[in-house]
């Protein structure tokens, strides 16, 4: 046990071991290697135990942070995990994805004058510790409501809902339209940064907890949501995501060697591209690889490339690397791994040879105007400032839109002019008796656990709903 002292002030934040970058950029192993017990101790040994902790505030689905931390100060992991899971059924996943820096830890009262406390890194810990060492007990459960719940996608929001109504005691099932259950945590993130069995263990705890999952499930295609109900069903949520591409439209967008993050993404991750010849999943390979925009999803964009083999890779990014939407962690190991940034640079059209295979890309040097509706400053034009970039891959991380599949097939579902679900933002509902949602098929493209906490939300409300009418 860490004793409670004033010496815990002079104890460093324990840095996480992580492969070299230079061997981790050629290889799909997770780049961070995880806490042993001493450092977790020690590293838990640094929370103040604030009487108000500013850091469950910056949570969204508001876990207990102090309490979980104080367990792990004790080497009690099993308290630890009991005390997570009950806000957070994915505490592996969001120990390693969820961006800490500007949400917990943000909020760290140590983070004034120091670095705060390693908030995500004791999740992770917590976690992995209970699947590798664990007792395998679940937490408890409410008795049996004889409610049947159907939650349409098993990404983060989804699996959210699922987790807390079968605890509280209603009959889950979470349908799937891929092979594999995980939503954007399977297609999207790359092995190095979740791998997949983490997923599939959190997918697994939920299953032991009473939750039914089923696959090749095309809610809008296989059946409606009407035969949902029809077939006994008293609630559904939509947690379907946002994994419609979005493209530039600039001219010769249509040559071979230019594809969206979301085709790249998933061929390279739940298709398991990267493991070719052994898996049959063909990916298109480039030397010098273009990747367009600078969230998460570039990032992971292009640490994919330059793993599967590129001489470059570069992010092209129209503002400054101050305005870059991604997780600070993920530039740091993206600069680490030697992908280069051509800040204040924008396309303006594509090459390519007579055989329609991209050859390169002309650009426009941008500079910074005045904050636009994103809080931004503006990207403007410098005029005369044209350049050609040699390039015979390009991957759009852009940002995606709502795949209308499910919703085309709702006709009473409210949508907004960009064709995302319209649904209360404190309660998922949406304007079909019933029917919830939430995650990015109603905010668009967000992090992982902002859809958790809508997902949060949501399951309280259905609960409500099935315990007291609409």
């Amino acid at each position: 046990m860490v004793e409670k002292t004033d010496s815990k002030k002079t104890v460093q934040r324990q840095a996480m071991p992580e492969q070299k970058p230079e061997i981790r950029r050629r290889n799909f192993e997770e780049v961070p290697m995880g806490y042993t017990m001493e450092q977790a101790m020690a590293e838990a040994s640094r929370c103040l135990q604030c009487k108000k902790p500013g850091c469950v505030e910056g949570c969204p689905v508001n876990v207990d942070i102090p309490g979980f931390i104080n367990y792990v100060t004790k080497g009690d992991m099993t308290g630890a995990i009991r005390n997570l899971w009950g806000k957070n059924s994915l505490p592996a996943v969001c120990g390693r994805v969820c961006p800490q820096e500007i949400q917990c830890e943000g909020n760290c009262i140590l983070g004034k004058k120091g670095d705060p406390v390693a908030i995500g890194n004791l999740e992770r810990f917590t976690a992995d510790y209970e699947r590798l060492h664990g007792t395998g007990e679940l937490p408890p459960k409410e008795k049996p409501t004889g409610k049947k719940v159907a939650v349409v996608g098993s990404g983060p929001s989804g699996l959210t809902v699922a987790g807390d109504l079968v605890r509280k005691g209603h009959e889950v099932t979470v349908l799937e339209a891929f092979h594999k259950p995980g939503g954007v945590l399977v297609y999207g993130i790359p092995e190095f940064r979740l791998p997949k069995e983490i997923v599939f263990s959190e997918v697994a705890f939920l299953e032991r907890l009473g939750a039914k999952v089923a696959c090749n499930q095309v809610v809008g295609r296989t059946v409606s949501l009407d035969e949902l109900f029809a077939e006994g069903y008293d609630a559904v949520y939509l947690g379907v995501g946002a994994g419609l591409p979005k493209f530039m439209n600039i001219p010769g967008e249509n040559l071979i060697g230019i594809l969206s993050a979301n085709e790249y993404l998933t061929r390279a991750n739940l298709m398991k591209a990267y493991q070719y010849p052994k898996v049959d999943t063909p990916i298109p390979h480039g030397k010098n690889v273009v990747v367009l925009g600078a969230g998460n999803v570039a990032m992971d964009s292009a640490r994919t490339a330059m793993r599967l083999g590129a001489d470059s890779v570069r992010i092209v990014y129209r503002r400054s690397r101050e305005e870059m939407p991604a997780r600070k962690a993920e530039i740091h190991h993206a600069g680490e791994e030697g992908i280069e940034f051509c800040l204040l640079t924008a396309p303006t059209k594509f090459v390519g040879d007579d055989k329609g295979r991209l050859t390169g890309m002309e650009c426009l040097k941008m500079e910074l105007g005045e904050p636009d509706a994103s809080g931004r400053r503006r990207p403007i034009p410098i005029k005369g400032s044209e350049f050609m970039m040699d390039c015979d891959l390009v991957i759009v991380a852009v940002g995606a839109g709502a795949n209308p599949l499910l919703t085309q097939t709702t006709p009473d579902l409210n949508l907004n002019k960009w064709g995302y679900i319209m649904a209360d933002p404190e309660t998922g509902k949406t304007s079909k008796k019933g029917v919830w949602a939430g995650g990015d098929i109603v905010t668009g493209s967000a992090t992982v656990i902002l859809a958790m906490g809508a997902g949060r939300k949501a399951a309280d409300s259905i609960h409500k709903y099935l315990t007291w009418g609409w």
